[in-house]
């Protein structure tokens, strides 16, 4: 069993956008184009719900980065009349792997990476009075398929409660480009670098187990519901589990009348 996109998904993402803008008094959004169809389904929504002329998209450049992902977002942007900025960050990583040990390994340089475009994002986002607009779908939050403080840092995360089956409906719906939407996914971290890869599954399997475990089916069920081997969904479910601290905010010991992230609901 799949997740489907439902009917009401694009209207009501828009209208989180434009409530959270006006709710934090920003005037715009700012977004982190990758060249890939999360960030560009992130981007096309906010346009339709602000305008072009609110967002911002900001693609930036490193060792790892591909020609081809430069040319698709430079591409989007002018279809679409909105602003492109290009922040090459490979000095500031460069800087920082120089500094830090063991930096040199993949998955710490890819890390330094992702903080890197994080702050990149707010430093424009202050700048101009506007507010970050996160790309991370549903499949990576829920197995923690992201960098703390990094790509996982946003004010707000318009396709967090959609699947990377879902977004891809979503991509369709509101005309991201067939040769992004068909594009391997990649965060871009390293050459060659690609989800599916490191994930060591393809997003189809992965949605059709973390649905099941979303509906609270045993690992048992989910295997059969699925027919994928059981070893894959418990993979998937450690997972999960392993990663429930990147998914909120730093905890806080109870000693007050309420709590922030315990009893204290905003």
């Amino acid at each position: 069993m799949r997740p489907q996109l439902k009917e009401h998904v694009h209207p009501a993402i828009m209208n989180f956008v434009r409530q959270k803008v006006e709710e934090s008094g920003g005037n715009g959004v700012v977004v982190g184009l990758s060249g890939g169809i999360d960030s560009m389904t992130v981007s096309k929504v906010c346009a339709d719900a602000l305008g072009p002329e609110k967002v911002l998209n900001i693609f930036m450049p490193s060792h790892a980065s591909s020609d081809e992902d430069r040319r698709d977002a430079e591409d989007f942007c002018r279809r679409t009349g909105m602003e492109l900025l290009v922040e090459d960050i490979e000095p500031a990583v460069r800087s920082f792997m120089s500094m830090l040990p063991s930096a040199e390994r993949k998955e710490l340089a890819g890390n330094i990476m992702a903080r890197c475009r994080m702050i990149v994002l707010f430093h424009h986002a202050k700048l101009r009075g506007r507010v970050v607009m996160g790309t991370s779908n549903k499949s990576e939050l829920l197995i923690g398929y992201f960098t703390k403080f990094g790509d996982g840092g946003s004010d707000f995360c318009p396709i967090g409660d959609l699947y990377k089956t879902e977004v891809r409906q979503l991509a369709e719906l509101v005309n991201v480009p067939r040769k992004v939407i068909d594009k391997p996914p990649s965060a871009g971290l390293w050459e060659g670098q690609t989800d599916e890869g490191e994930m060591g599954m393809s997003y189809d399997d992965l949605d059709q187990i973390l649905y099941g475990i979303e509906r609270s089916l045993t690992n048992e069920e989910v295997a059969a519901e699925t027919g994928l081997p059981l070893e894959m969904v418990e993979k998937v479910w450690a997972m999960h589990r392993s990663s429930a601290h990147k998914r909120k905010t730093p905890l806080i010991p109870k000693l007050g009348i309420r709590t922030l992230g315990l009893d204290w609901r905003e």
